[in-house]
C-alpha cells in the first residue's frame, strides 16, 4: 500500500475513539490531515456532535475551519479529552520525536494538557531509539542571539560522535531562517546513531539553555500509538497504568 493510504488507515482508526461532546487536540502534519478530514465528515453527517477542537498550528486551524470543525483554545478549555497527532519517530517506550513541521511548542502544550494522546503513524516511523532515523530532532529557539544559543547546543553534544546541527532555513532560500507560528527559529539536531543516554536528563539539559523555548522530544506523553503496517493491518501499542507497553 502507498504510504498515504497507510496514514489514512491509522488516522481513521484514531478518529474511531472520538465521542460526541469531546474537546479534541488537533494535530499537524500529513497524517493528522486525514484525521481532520474524517472528523469533518462525521460532524457534517451528524455522527459526532458538540465537538470542539484546539489546533496545534495555524495550518491546522485553517484546515479544521475548512472542513467544519468548531474551534476553541487552551484558555477556554485547559483540559483536553483526546489529542490525535502524527509523529516523526516513535521508540519502543512510546517516546516521540515531533516538530519537523515546526509546530512542536503548540503540539507539546496541547498534547501535554490531554487526558489521552493518540499517535498515528505508519510503520516507517518506528525506531529503536530517538534520533535513530538520522533526521532532525528540532529545538525551537528565540531569534535574538540564535547563533549564541546554537553554540550552547553544540557544546552540549560535542562529545557525541556523529552529532551535527544547523539552523533550519526556508526551502529554496538558505539565507532565510524558517519561522515558527510563535515567531521563533528552529535549530535541527542530527544524531548519526540516535540519542544515547537518559532522555529525561538530556531533555532537562537542553531546556536549561537560555534561548531555548522547547525541543521536539515528547517523553512519556503518548498514551497509545496506532501503527499502520505495509500489509494494511494495524498494530496498537498502549501504555498501561503500570507503565508497561502492550501491543495488540
Amino acid at each position: 500500500m502507498a504510504q498515504d493510504d497507510l496514514k489514512r488507515i491509522a488516522a481513521h482508526r484514531a478518529v474511531d475513539l472520538v465521542e460526541s461532546g469531546m474537546v479534541l487536540g488537533l494535530g499537524t502534519g500529513s497524517t493528522a490531515v486525514h484525521a481532520l478530514d474524517r472528523l469533518g465528515e462525521l460532524i457534517r453527517r451528524g455522527v459526532l456532535r458538540d465537538i470542539v477542537g484546539i489546533p496545534t498550528s495555524k495550518k491546522t486551524e485553517a484546515h479544521a475551519r475548512s472542513v467544519g470543525i468548531p474551534l476553541t483554545d487552551l484558555n477556554a478549555n485547559p483540559v483536553v479529552d483526546l489529542s490525535i497527532d502524527g509523529a516523526d519517530e516513535v521508540d519502543p517506550h512510546l517516546n516521540l520525536v515531533k516538530g519537523r513541521g515546526g509546530s512542536l511548542l503548540r503540539e507539546k502544550m496541547i498534547e501535554g494538557a490531554s487526558r489521552r494522546f493518540v499517535v498515528i503513524v505508519d510503520e516507517t516511523k518506528m525506531v529503536n531509539r530517538l534520533g535513530g532515523s538520522g533526521l532532525a530532532v528540532p529545538v525551537e529557539v528565540i531569534p535574538f542571539g540564535w547563533n549564541f544559543t546554537m553554540g550552547k547546543l553544540r557544546r552540549l553534544f560535542d562529545h557525541v560522535e556523529g552529532f551535527d546541527l544547523k539552523l533550519r532555513t526556508e526551502a529554496g532560500d538558505e539565507k532565510a531562517p524558517s519561522v515558527t507560528d510563535n515567531s521563533n527559529y528552529v535549530v535541527d539536531l542530527f544524531f548519526e546513531n540516535g540519542i544515547r543516554g537518559d532522555l529525561e536528563e538530556i531533555s532537562d539539559a537542553i531546556l536549561k539553555i537560555v534561548g531555548v523555548v522547547e525541543h521536539g522530544m515528547f517523553l512519556g506523553l503518548a498514551t497509545s500509538v496506532i501503527i499502520a503496517r505495509k500489509d494494511g493491518g494495524v498494530t496498537v501499542m498502549k501504555k498501561e497504568a503500570d507503565g508497561k507497553i502492550m501491543a495488540g
